[in-house]
């Protein structure tokens, strides 16, 4: 019998390569492990994007940058900070970041998707995702990826991002559409990094992602395996999902369910991540 594809998104990919551990407590264990508490900088991003789908939802006539400082008031996600007078600073930084970015856009040029789901296939894998924007740019597409964070951005990461990779390969097959370019879109900095992708940089993103999911795809079986009646020793769940312990478990949603992680970083507050 052919072996079935993996229905995968590149996070699920992206979180195989992180740390297998966190891969079992995110997709695998059933009920899964309890969350830490929700953290600040997520609240941020989830509202910027949210604001900025929306806008570009709303008539023509409407999409102003005052519409996006509303969209965002009014959608504005209350988790992770430290008490409600942080959460007001950041409100009105974010409505920064929205009605400085909105300002730029042409509100004319209709995007041909936001919060776009595009999906494709190979003989390995079945991937999809949801890309924040999918410009068209003369006869090309061109992936447009939102960012929040207070890191400055580097052409590597646009360069490096399978998802972005995948999200170019699924765009164009699905609407028969060349698709090379990706974009970062810094709101912070206002920043825009670019890279153009050839056929054969997105065939190797595309190749790294179906020996991903060739190694996810044996790790879930052998899950099931050792999860039937009567249930495997943890021990042997520890070994084919070890973790990867290191600076980013300080920011793990099930930091306090692993010990290796809990060493090796110290515990971060919900809102430390947020830039000062």
């Amino acid at each position: 019998m052919p072996r079935r594809l993996y229905s995968c998104t590149p996070s699920r990919l992206n979180s195989w390569l992180d740390c297998r551990r966190r891969y079992r407590f995110t997709y695998l264990d059933r009920p899964q492990p309890a969350k830490g508490p929700a953290w600040a900088h997520n609240s941020v991003g989830a509202s910027v994007h949210n604001a900025l789908a929306a806008w570009w939802r709303e008539p023509y006539e409407r999409r102003t940058p005052l519409t996006a400082a509303v969209l965002l008031t009014n959608g504005w996600i209350t988790e992770g900070f430290r008490d409600a007078e942080q959460s007001a600073q950041w409100l009105a930084r974010a409505r920064d970041y929205v009605t400085g970015y909105t300002g730029t856009l042409d509100p004319s040029d209709d995007p041909v998707g936001v919060e776009r789901t595009v999906a494709t296939r190979t003989k390995v894998i079945a991937v999809s995702g949801r890309i924040d924007r999918l410009d068209r740019r003369g006869d090309e597409l061109v992936v447009v990826d939102y960012k929040t964070g207070r890191r400055p951005l580097t052409q590597d990461d646009a360069r490096s991002s399978l998802a972005l990779a995948v999200y170019a390969i699924a765009a164009s097959r699905m609407m028969r559409t060349p698709c090379h370019a990706v974009e970062l879109h810094h709101l912070p900095t206002g920043e825009i990094v670019e890279w153009r992708h050839t056929d054969e940089s997105l065939g190797r993103h595309l190749r790294r992602a179906e020996e991903v999911a060739t190694e996810a795809a044996a790790a879930d079986e052998r899950y099931r395996d050792l999860m039937a009646p009567p249930a495997a020793p943890p021990p042997e769940l520890d070994e084919i999902f070890a973790p990867n312990p290191g600076p980013v478990c300080s920011w793990c949603d099930f930091r306090r369910h692993c010990p290796e992680g809990r060493t090796a970083a110290p515990e971060r507050r919900p809102w430390d991540a947020l830039a000062e």
